[in-house]
């Protein structure tokens, strides 16, 4: 096995997909099963971990940058309700890293132990920062290797406890997944205009159908509804029922059990010319005399705002004239296969980039310097693009399949590498009381930086789920992201996760020297 690096990887990957099955009270590990079966392996030969660096440096960077891709659809809309998590988490990040230094003079440890053990609780790519402050002292290595599990199950177990709450979080944006939608067929009792209807100005609801004198057609917003009209309102539950109580009644009929005239199917959206265009440049009033209600992306059920952007893979409802309906088809593509494939120029263009943005080195006063890295420069290039969505002819986001494969398989390879490496070191301190020393300052540590975060959550009025992921990004750990995804299928928690993580990455940066030089 030693002869054979990817022979290795391959068994800790199975094993760690076993391992990671196994529940342990509320907590699966998943993917960081990768991680604890790295560590068992590697302590057997320290010539299991040698070599791996350009794999581990791959899954890191795959990870990162696919990841960056679905938080930045979000984030410029989210940064009003983030920015205070941001700032918690500045100062939680810095307390850390003050009660280190503190808890290592009473306790006997090293500046460089702190410095490597600051890096792996908070599983980050400073690491390489700390080594270079510390002159490549092997204690560094060491405190890296026994606070970086440490930093995966006391996060786990943190998030474990918080992601599935259902405190009020009124300070925050609804989740699209949990929201959900329907749709109500309505009888009109007065004439209005759509503008007129709660929530459509702000395109919380949608009309589709439009049935008038017996004759069915597609509704057009310019005109006034009349008293006998029947309509199909589409939206959040809340929001059609303030609809449908402002427009009349209920109507006992269906409209859309009525598909002579007017028909409605799910279109996979596979025309690469669609990608990257929001939902109004699609004309589709114009080009099919229809509309777009909803568009399906993942697990996620949208209502098509305007300002909605299309991503590859996304399958979007569009109610159309039925002699409209093959038009419909061929407008969005509709081909699984065609959507299946990957565009390798884009993904190696944007991966490029990230990678020039984290070899960046900034001299800063004090002899520290600055650089994001392979994590978070592949990461916070991917929010710029998965922000602009398109650049010319340059689409970037991934179909959403495509992202969660690359997304999981980069993390497990990124954790059976870090664990094959840190293996010998694990085990030869794990049971020593330096070694007891080092696990104990850092669970003490990440215990006080997540309880900032939380209490900031909290007094913001922040979801359970947006706090969950703030949580993953601020102890910078992949695996805790998948776990909180795994428990609750929400958007907010991608958000929150590449904000912490990309802004928490800077500052690790910075904190990890400033500890070295103490």
């Amino acid at each position: 096995m030693a002869a054979n690096p990817l022979l290795t990887l391959m068994i800790v990957l199975a094993l760690g997909g076993l391992f990671g099955q196994i529940p342990f009270g509320p907590i699966r590990f998943g993917a960081a099963g990768a991680l604890f079966m790295g560590l068992v392996i590697g302590a057997l030969d320290p010539r299991f971990g040698e070599g791996l660096g350009l794999v581990k440096s791959l899954g890191v960077v795959l990870f990162c940058y696919t990841v960056g891709l679905v938080a930045g659809t979000t984030f410029r809309s989210d940064l009003r309700r983030q920015w205070g998590l941001m700032v918690a988490g500045v100062l939680g990040l810095a307390a850390m890293a003050g009660a280190g230094v503190l808890l290592a003079s009473g306790l006997g440890l090293t500046r460089n132990v702190v410095a490597g053990a600051y890096a792996g609780v908070l599983t980050s790519p400073a690491i390489d920062a700390a080594i270079t402050a510390t002159g490549g002292a092997p204690d560094t290595l060491v405190g890296y290797a026994l606070a970086y599990p440490t930093g995966v199950i006391v996060g786990m177990a943190i998030v474990a406890v918080i992601v599935a709450r259902r405190w009020p979080g009124t300070g925050d944006s609804p989740s699209l997944a949990e929201a959900g939608l329907t749709a109500r067929s309505v009888v009109v009792s007065k004439q209005v205009m759509c503008g007129e209807v709660p929530g459509w100005s702000r395109q919380a609801v949608k009309f589709s159908y439009l049935e008038r004198d017996g004759a069915m057609r597609v509704l057009n917003p310019s005109e006034p509804l009349e008293p006998g009209d029947r309509v199909l309102a589409v939206g959040n539950p809340d929001d059609v029922e303030r609809a449908v109580s402002f427009l009349g009644r209920p109507s006992k009929r269906t409209l859309t059990h009525d598909r002579r005239e007017v028909d409605f199917r799910r279109f996979v959206v596979s025309n690469p010319s669609l990608v990257g265009r929001s939902i109004a440049e699609l004309n589709v009033s114009g080009r099919l005399h229809g509309i777009v209600t909803r568009v399906r992306r993942g697990d996620i059920d949208m209502l098509a705002r305007d300002d909605l952007v299309l991503q590859p893979g996304d399958r979007v409802l569009a109610v159309v004239p039925s002699e409209h309906l093959a038009g419909a088809s061929e407008f969005f593509g509709d081909s699984e296969r065609r959507v299946s494939q990957v565009d390798a120029l884009t993904l190696g263009l944007g991966i490029l980039l990230g990678l020039l943005a984290g070899f960046v080195s900034i001299p800063l006063p004090g002899g520290i310097r600055f650089g994001l890295g392979t994590a978070a420069g592949p990461l916070v290039v991917g929010m710029v693009l998965g922000a602009l969505h398109r650049v010319g002819p340059f689409r970037w986001d991934l179909p959403q399949p495509v992202n969660s494969t690359l997304r999981q398989l980069g993390l497990m390879i990124f954790l059976a590498c870090v664990g094959l490496a840190s293996g010998p070191s694990f085990i030869a301190m794990a049971f020593t009381w330096e070694g007891l020393s080092v696990v104990v300052m850092s669970a003490l540590i990440l215990v006080l930086g997540c309880g900032v975060l939380v209490a900031a959550a909290r007094i913001q009025k922040l979801s359970a789920p947006r706090t969950a992921g703030a949580l993953a990004g601020f102890v910078g750990q992949p695996a805790i992201l998948a776990y909180a995804n795994s428990r609750v299928n929400d958007e907010r928690i991608d958000s929150a996760y590449g904000a912490l993580f990309a802004l928490g990455t800077v500052v690790k940066i910075l904190l990890v020297q400033v500890i070295a030089l103490v």
